[in-house]
């Protein structure tokens, strides 16, 4: 007789599977890289998908130097600013902040987000922090950085989204020189990323509230003779009478999307600053048209439209980055059915 295989339905590596607090990703890590002195994250908004046509050059592809048709996203990155400076010590639970620095110029949004240190000394603030250094105190120097999302027609929002970004290099002095250098300046995506590099991306989800096991988990329905007295769309049982618990692993319905998801290793296809070369006729659905910075991701990317996401270097990349592809073609064809 043959023996019955039936995996699991549904993956249990991103339990538990709760609302996101928090629209705007957070990463939790910064890799260490070789790349130069500069910060290692980006934020835009994504606007939609569009394809174009590349040469292949994948090695020993099947269609290698051949014309391929790829799906790509489309994420409209105008300049960020940099707000702070915030320094890191260890601690003996892991490292803490020990002092920060705002500056001065901020930018009006910002005051519809956070309270806005008014009174905040900038010289001192950045005296404390070398004093720190000079006393071997700071282990990390980090910077907070804010979109300006007025800038973008198509996302409705005028308040700032609010990061911490990390710096490259292994050597806390340059850091801090670096970051004093960009302190209440702005920061363009070809500062930070190169077209053909690979990166990490972060975004919150599509939020689909309360469903749910078969679409939360993907369980099969029950035949009509197994659930005569209920729902078919439910599971066979809750476990054993004894112990009388219910397993945080059996299937259940509960909160659907709006989770954070970082997918690693996307590659950059292009960084351009022509909107016009991408702008499909009649504009992209649910957002309209792109009027600043862009770039195009290959694949798909978290989240519905005018999400922000989050651009980061990858922190395990397994194979270095093969250079901008060459675009033979951009399609620009309506997206409005």
């Amino acid at each position: 007789m043959a023996k019955g295989h039936r995996p699991r339905r549904g993956s249990l590596a991103f339990s538990p599977r709760k609302r996101a607090q928090s629209p705007i990703p957070r990463y939790r890590s910064w890799p260490v890289s070789d790349a130069g002195i500069k910060i290692q994250d980006f934020a835009g908004y994504k606007v939609g998908m569009t394809h174009v046509v590349i040469i292949d050059d994948t090695k020993n592809s099947l269609t290698e130097g051949l014309e391929i048709t790829v799906p790509v996203t489309v994420i409209e990155t105008p300049a960020i600013r940099v707000a702070a400076i915030r320094a890191y010590g260890k601690d003996t639970v892991g490292e803490r902040a020990l002092a920060e620095a705002w500056t001065k110029e901020l930018d009006t949004s910002l005051a519809q987000t956070i309270k806005v240190p008014l009174k905040h000394d900038t010289n001192a603030a950045l005296g404390k922090i070398e004093q720190l250094m000079n006393e071997g105190k700071v282990s990390d120097i980090r910077v907070v950085t804010y979109t300006l999302p007025k800038s973008i027609t198509g996302v409705p929002k005028k308040n700032a989204d609010i990061m911490e970004t990390g710096i490259s290099g292994a050597n806390s002095k340059d850091k801090y020189e670096y970051a004093k250098s960009i302190l209440g300046k702005e920061v363009r995506i070809s500062d930070v990323f190169k077209g053909g590099s690979l990166v990490d991306v972060a975004a919150i989800t599509i939020g689909k509230g309360t469903q749910g096991p078969v679409k939360r988990w993907g369980i099969m329905l029950q035949k009509g003779k197994h659930s005569r007295q209920g729902s078919l769309r439910q599971i066979g049982t809750l476990g054993p009478f004894r112990p009388a618990h219910v397993n945080w692993r059996v299937p259940q319905m509960g909160q659907t999307g709006f989770h954070q998801r970082t997918e690693c290793n996307k590659r950059i296809f292009k960084i351009g600053t022509n909107p016009e070369e991408i702008n499909p006729v009649g504009g992209f659905t649910n957002f309209g048209l792109v009027r600043n910075d862009y770039v195009l991701i290959k694949g798909s990317v978290p989240g519905p439209s005018k999400r922000l996401i989050r651009l980061r270097e990858p922190t395990r990349a397994r194979v270095s980055a093969m250079g901008e592809p060459q675009i033979v073609h951009i399609s620009t064809q309506s997206k409005q059915g």
